[in-house]
């Protein structure tokens, strides 16, 4: 017997709170029983331009610590988007429990329901799925971890100064990238911990505090170190420079240390992103369009709200050519829409030249494809295992060697076998976060000496110093609160350049 099909859930381009809530039970029914899609509960707020602005500036989370360059960015936002410099995105969602998501009360209905197809189901399922955001944050936990952020630094403001306050973030914010474990999971977050952990270490400072301490005479031994006092700390190098701070810095006070890791942990939270912004954005874009399309398919949305959805979705993941004003790089949106659907298409209608670079998943079940995809790979992996010679092609892609020490560059890699393999290769290590971020380990912290702490920069790893590395310095400085030098190291071993600074 033939279910009946029925007529679309509404039309024209006005929406209403009903008529959301009406396209979001219908996509996540399609989401849920037709493709097995597992996402967190959402939570939809539908919120004014200005209100999209605020978010823009606060990192897109719905409460956060006062901070002076978040207003700063409000403004530019707000006068680019006056101006008509820039738009406005569509949505913001959270990585939470619930899932929250963000809609411009500005959008028409085709648009309401392509962003709840997009951030309610496509974003919120690769939160929910993928292994960075599993081990390394905390969906349940982050919204009250950042209330109790709030209201700790506004309370350090009317006890400490605001100035004080301000001048601790500033350097902590410097340093923002410097704050992550790559290899080490981070403890859980929250808010409720955090709280009775403040309290123990108030009462610990205030039970230990004794006058009396000040006036005991110096040890008779100064100068003289055992073989304890010149063994090296750290015995390994540490690359959580934040960590570090918080944990060794001689001179900071408690709330100060609270504070560098509350901006350590902001930094942990947005570091799985940082990694997947291809694979993100491919995998919401892949389900907006695949989503409405079958809501389309089922007669649910008629043909003019596809028309809109489908030109919205066709600039989003418009790629354009280098020599085209707006060009800014391979666009994430088109590149891993192109490369989800290319998985897709392998698995049902795979070519020879699949089965021969892609044997395993050639002609397979692309849903289960598509999901261990989702679930096991970063961009960087993503690109090296999956960008087929049929996206290479159509995305005219080949590689181009420009060494300082030539006068001429060189086409390296071209549309064959081998220039196939060189060219993902290439593109790969593009996404690498090693080579965005430069390498910068704390080696040695003279605890028994002058307390000063030396740092050292690989220059054969990771992206090299710029112009900022002199005021980052100070930043550090400023946290650690004595002399800190900064080592460049070349591929010999040799330092090649050591720079110094000290506490403002």
């Amino acid at each position: 017997m033939t279910a009946r099909l029925e007529g679309p859930i509404s039309t024209g381009a006005e929406w209403t709170f009903e008529l959301l809530e009406q396209y979001d039970r219908a996509i996540g029914e399609i989401a849920r029983n037709e493709f097995h899609l597992d996402t967190y509960p959402n939570q939809i707020e539908v919120i004014a331009s200005e209100q999209m602005l605020d978010a823009y500036a606060s990192l897109g989370l719905p409460i956060g610590y006062p901070h002076w360059s978040y207003g700063k960015e409000f403004i530019r936002n707000e006068q680019a988007y006056r101006k008509g410099q820039r738009g406005l995105a569509y949505e913001i969602v959270i990585n939470s429990n619930p899932c929250i998501a963000y809609l411009m009360e500005e959008n028409s209905l085709p648009m309401q329901a392509l962003v709840i197809a997009h951030a309610c189901y496509g974003h919120n399922s690769f939160f929910k799925g993928n292994y960075l955001f599993r081990q390394w944050t905390n969906a349940d936990a982050i919204i009250d971890y950042m209330v109790f952020a709030r209201n700790f630094v506004m309370q350090c403001e009317e006890r400490y100064g605001h100035e004080a306050v301000e001048s601790v973030l500033d350097s902590c914010h410097a340093l923002m990238s410097h704050g992550v474990d790559r290899y080490r999971r981070p403890t859980p977050l929250s808010a409720e911990e955090e709280r009775a952990r403040q309290r123990e270490r108030s009462e610990y400072a205030w039970k230990q505090y004794d006058e009396i301490w000040r006036t005991l005479p110096a040890r008779g031994n100064q100068g003289r170190d055992s073989a304890e006092d010149v063994l090296r700390y750290p015995p390994e190098p540490q690359e959580n420079l934040l960590y570090f701070i918080e944990k060794h810095a001689p001179k900071m006070e408690m709330w100060q240390r609270e504070i560098v890791r509350i901006v350590r942990k902001l930094a942990q939270y947005f570091y799985p992103q940082g990694l997947t912004k291809v694979m993100n954005e491919g995998w919401a874009t892949f389900w907006h369009y695949t989503l409405l399309n079958r809501m389309h398919d089922k007669r649910l949305v008629d043909d003019g709200f596809m028309l809109e959805v489908l030109q919205s979705h066709t600039n989003v993941v418009t790629q354009r050519g280098y020599d085209q004003r707006g060009y800014g790089g391979l666009n994430p949106y088109a590149l891993g829409f192109a490369m989800m659907t290319d998985l897709r298409r392998i698995c049902e209608k795979p070519t020879a030249e699949d089965r021969e670079w892609f044997p395993d998943i050639a002609g397979g079940d692309w849903l289960k494809v598509l999901d261990f995809a989702m679930r096991n790979y970063k961009d960087e992996s993503f690109i090296g295992q999956f960008l087929s010679p049929n996206l290479i092609r159509e995305f005219h892609l080949f590689a181009v060697a420009d060494h300082s020490e030539k006068e001429h560059l060189l086409v390296d890699s071209t549309h064959n076998e081998q220039g196939y393999r060189r060219v993902r290769q290439l593109l790969s290590q593009q996404y690498n976060r090693d080579g965005q971020v430069p390498d910068i380990q704390i080696v040695d912290y003279a605890h028994r000496g002058d307390r000063s702490l030396t740092l050292q920069h690989r220059l054969f790893r990771g992206r090299p110093l710029d112009d900022d590395a002199v005021e980052v310095m100070k930043h550090l400085a400023r946290l650690w609160g004595f002399k800190v030098r900064l080592q460049t190291i070349g591929e010999d071993g040799r330092v090649h350049n050591e720079r110094e600074a000290l506490p403002a």
